[in-house]
């Protein structure tokens, strides 16, 4: 009897909507493969009916999406509403309300996509930063004074709390005991005299838990120096919002384009459903050309397999995005080629499907 499973699909904005579709169908194809099934619940929380109705989600948006088993996103986004609401009326919400404190982003340099960083090797470079997601830099707390004055000021408060820092870092080393065993925790302790030395403190104490893991402490602006210089070096790397944030773009950099980079917003304990996306943007460029990477979005749909419980049929959908990556040419305009995300999406399935 095939396994069953209800997704909250939020398309979203530009490039959301082609990629979106190309990783339905890998998990569609792969899922038939393994006795898998697949419900969608298509949603149309996006800018564009935030310009139509004055709000990215309606008020009742999250109880709508609660019971689902997963939540797909495809890409949030629009130049005609400004970022913070479209990031706050849409994603914020979900990542707080169904408590999904860990970002878990994976990043590899495969072979056959080449590094803008010369020592970027195939082979070497498997990483993966762990974000908390809920607190930290990105809080609510704080306001605007004297709009449209010469005083007018904005404060705006980090809020670091024991439990939130001792959960993110429990699952970042609990990660790499799981790994290379190796854990670098990113902080700016020399700076920033209270949250940062708190964060270096909690994640200090928890690591005494984990004997088989090497701590390292590093400063944000010489990390992300160390990340260019020897990414091989780094096996699991934390941050808070902000620094995770950063880190996470840097990294999928380095691995050759952000096209290719999955996230996941887990509720590790499972008491809400987790969300996965890729992280590129809805690139409202070549939006509607058809030639959108549909990489990350497949990678994210293998990582929601994954966490569905299901790591043979993820595992082949890692292997055949490598596959296509390693024996084939066919690449999207972002790696220097020219097939469109339809041609990719298939390349990737023939080999998903042997």
């Amino acid at each position: 009897m095939a396994t069953q499973h209800r997704i909250a699909l939020i398309p979203g904005d530009g490039i959301g909507q082609e990629v979106t579709p190309a990783a339905c169908r890998v998990l569609d194809t792969v899922g038939k493969r393994h006795g898998i099934t697949f419900g969608y619940d298509e949603f149309d929380w996006s800018c564009r009916r935030h310009t139509e109705t004055g709000a990215m989600m309606p008020g009742d948006g999250l109880a709508r999406i609660r019971d689902h088993d997963a939540i797909f996103l495809g890409a949030v986004g629009d130049p005609a509403v400004p970022d913070h609401v479209s990031l706050w009326g849409l994603l914020i919400p979900i990542r707080r309300e169904f408590r999904q404190y860990v970002n878990l982003r994976p990043v590899k340099v495969f072979e056959g996509v080449e590094s803008p960083v010369r020592r970027a090797l195939a082979g070497e470079v498997d990483l993966v930063v762990v974000r908390e997601n809920i607190e930290g830099e990105y809080s609510e707390i704080g306001g605007r004074l004297g709009r449209g004055f010469p005083e007018e000021m904005a404060v705006q408060e980090a809020v670091f709390t024991r439990a939130g820092v001792t959960r993110i870092a429990d699952y970042a080393l609990g990660l790499a005991t799981r790994r290379r065993g190796l854990l670098t925790s990113a902080t700016k302790s020399n700076g920033i005299v209270h949250t940062m030395p708190f964060w270096d403190e909690v994640v200090a104490e928890r690591a005494l838990s984990y004997p088989d893991v090497t701590l390292e402490s590093e400063h944000i602006d010489a990390l992300c120096a160390k990340v260019v210089l020897d990414p091989a070096h780094f096996d699991v790397i934390t941050g808070s919002n902000l620094f995770g944030d950063i880190l996470s773009d840097l990294t999928a950099a380095v691995a050759g384009s952000i096209g290719i980079a999955p996230a996941a917003n887990l509720n590790p304990e499972r008491d809400f459903p987790s969300m996965f996306e890729p992280v590129h943007g809805s690139a409202p460029d070549i939006a509607g050309r058809g030639i959108a990477n549909p990489l990350g979005a497949i990678w994210a749909a293998a990582m929601m397999l994954d966490h569905l419980g299901h790591a043979e049929a993820a595992a082949a959908v890692e292997q055949a995005i490598a596959d296509v990556l390693a024996r084939t040419p066919v690449r999207t305009p972002d790696l220097g080629g020219t097939a469109t995300t339809a041609e990719f999406t298939e390349a990737v399935l023939e080999f998903a499907i042997g």
